[in-house]
């Protein structure tokens, strides 16, 4: 396996999570209730597992070993997917704290939550096409054997001991709970 293969196989659990939050969206629109729990494990799983866990192996493994093969880190497809990242996160922020205040009964923090969860929603299904059919092949052209091993190294203790596996399994168990009370 290429370390792009990893990161392409966890594009399909965060697309899955978007595709959960578009429902989520469909309901809040609607005037439903929503669980606050709901809307807080749906931030929890972008921030530790879309965020620090998928996008961190991107900035701090697979972005610096292709830096270090000659792709700028301030403009072309790098520049543009770490602009991105950090848009994603103000996005994220701003429904976090919009997610806060519907838990405490503000349902008008509603149409924040929905302006922020689309926008994320819209930028990372192109992010995630860019990423998977340009900045992949880019770097799967590039690196050589050696370098991609040594990246699925650091990809593994990535797992194991800055996320921890618990972690990454609870992750992944949001997202089979969250599937099953808003079916895509």
């Amino acid at each position: 396996m290429k370390p792009t293969e990893q990161l392409t196989e966890e594009h399909n659990s965060i697309k899955l999570m978007l595709k959960i939050m578009s429902n989520v969206c469909d309901k809040l629109e609607a005037g439903e209730k929503v669980e606050p729990e709901h809307l807080h494990q749906v931030i929890e799983f972008i921030k530790v597992f879309a965020d620090k866990c998928h996008h961190g192996k991107e900035e701090d493994l697979l972005f610096q070993a292709m830096i270090e093969m000659g792709f700028p880190r301030d403009a072309g497809p790098i520049g543009v997917m770490l602009y991105e990242h950090d848009m994603g996160r103000d996005y994220v922020k701003k429904m976090s704290d919009a997610a806060i205040l519907y838990g405490k009964g503000d349902e008008t923090a509603s149409s924040t939550i929905v302006e922020n969860a689309r926008n994320y929603i819209s930028l990372l299904t192109q992010h995630i096409d860019k990423e998977d059919h340009i900045l992949y092949p880019m770097a799967d052209g590039q690196l050589t054997e050696e370098k991609q091993r040594e990246l699925l190294d650091k990809f593994e203790i990535v797992n194991r001991d800055q996320i921890g596996q618990d972690k990454i399994d609870e992750m992944h168990g949001i997202l089979n709970r969250l599937k099953e009370i808003y079916p895509v």
